[in-house]
């Protein structure tokens, strides 16, 4: 028998046993998840690129990751000796550590039986649940700021202040993409937001009753796209993965970390990126429910298979996150910062005013036709504004004259900078002159 979630009175009563239980299963699923999220990605990426991936460890190279994991744990230690040695040791902790209790708001399914006790499949919840995962996200950049200081290196420095930069940045971004969903749901809560996209509309086709999703990705498909674009900047992923650019970087904050402490910075990564996978899938994607044509069975949100719902949900996500990495060439830092800041947060504003319009329309007492052309009012004059800013930042862009190059080989005159060869014919090193130079002028000891 089950019973469905979404009623914060059914939390805070499970036995002691059952409480650890559910601390090691969700444990032991973040760990399994960030194997096989390695290896998935792995693998994706090499049927982008037209080459098999990892075949050889188990089958499939399905052992591949955890090969990689145990090779980690047993490197050499390496402690930089101008290295702060507690904070550089505790800077990696902060961050997994964040990473796994952000999870333990997830819902994985409904209240389900164990054992004769009745449970939901949540470690808890609370009324504001999603606020939570927001904090030990926030509290996650302590760990790669740390990082880059206590490694007693410059590099590392202006590494951790380049990520943690960009972390606070997007993370302002997906917050602000949240409060629409606070807003249709009227609950902070997870299991009460996944009980709110139950979708109890129904329909006769075909003489079967068909029921309809209730899903904020479609209801709310504004504040999706700029979630997951908010989460794939905050987890450093690329296009965004500007902090660990390995074309670019040695590894940024995480320079001077080597064996079991750079271990727990990849795993704090990979987790993250489960965590806001999950997050998204609690938000926007009805949780751990069916999708729809799955959703007629009646027996589908019940029982433990939601469970295999939400992962399935879970590794689609994941696969956007590996097929923007396999597709989209990394971002300038200005092009990135200035995306997040002046595209992402206004884009936000601007849906969260409109939407709460809407609200406002939806609970008076105008008639159906008076609250549809409003609507429509609205809608037009967000398309015109936007339309009107994009003309003027065309009409600026026209307008500027560029510099004119000098014919001495230098923009914006004698004094200016060296203009690039344009033929693509790279222009000898000066030093090689100079060698050359020096050889001639050395006397050879044969002289008379």
């Amino acid at each position: 028998m089950t019973l469905a979630a979404g009623n914060l009175d059914e939390f805070g009563k499970d036995t002691w046993w059952l409480v650890l239980a559910k601390v090691i299963v969700i444990f032991a699923f973040l760990v399994v998840m960030t194997l096989f999220a390695i290896w998935y990605e792995r693998r994706v990426v090499a049927r982008m690129q037209v080459r098999p991936g990892p075949n050889r460890n188990g089958p499939f190279g399905l052992l591949q990751s955890l090969a990689d994991g145990l090779k980690l744990a047993f490197k050499e230690d390496i402690m930089p000796r101008l290295a702060d040695k507690v904070v550089f040791f505790f800077a990696p902790v902060i961050s997994t550590v964040c990473a796994f209790t952000a999870f333990s708001v997830i819902p994985f399914g409904p209240v389900v039986s164990v054992f004769g006790e009745k449970t939901p499949l949540q470690l808890t919840d609370i009324p504001v649940a999603v606020l939570l995962v927001l904090a030990c996200s926030s509290m996650g950049i302590y760990g790669i700021v740390l990082g880059g200081w206590a490694s007693g290196s410059t590099y590392p420095l202006l590494g951790g202040l380049r990520s943690s930069a960009q972390m606070i940045s997007y993370e302002v971004a997906m917050g602000l993409s949240i409060v629409s969903v606070f807003l249709v749901s009227g609950s902070m809560s997870t299991s009460e937001i996944v009980a709110a996209q139950a979708g109890n509309g129904t329909a006769d086709v075909f003489g079967m009753t068909w029921h309809l999703p209730a899903w904020y990705a479609i209801l709310l498909i504004p504040s999706f796209l700029i979630y997951f674009t908010a989460a794939v900047g905050e987890t450093n992923r690329a296009p965004f993965d500007l902090p660990e650019a390995e074309s670019e970087l040695v590894g940024g904050f995480h320079t001077e970390y080597s064996s079991l402490k750079f271990a727990l910075f990849f795993l704090a990564e990979y987790i993250n990126m489960v965590t806001v996978s999950g997050l998204c899938t609690t938000l926007f994607l009805g949780g751990w429910r069916a999708p729809w044509p799955i959703s007629i069975w009646d027996g589908a949100n019940h029982g433990w298979w939601p469970v295999l719902w939400f992962t399935i949900k879970v590794l689609l996500l994941l696969f956007v996150f590996v097929w923007l990495r396999g597709t989209l060439p990394r971002l300038r830092y200005d092009q990135f910062m200035r995306f997040g800041w002046k595209v992402l947060i206004p884009a936000n504003l601007v849906w969260i005013l409109a939407l709460s319009a809407i609200r406002v329309l939806q609970n008076g007492g105008l008639s159906t036709g008076a609250r549809t052309g409003v609507i429509i009012g609205l809608v037009a004059l967000v398309v015109l504004v936007l339309a009107l800013v994009a003309l003027q930042r065309s009409r600026r862009g026209s307008g500027v004259e560029l510099p004119k190059a000098h014919p001495g080989g230098r923009v914006g005159g004698a004094q200016g900078f060296p203009l690039p060869p344009l033929n693509l014919e790279v222009p000898p090193s000066p030093r090689a002159k100079r060698v050359i130079v020096e050889r001639e002028t050395v006397p050879t000891g044969k002289e008379s």
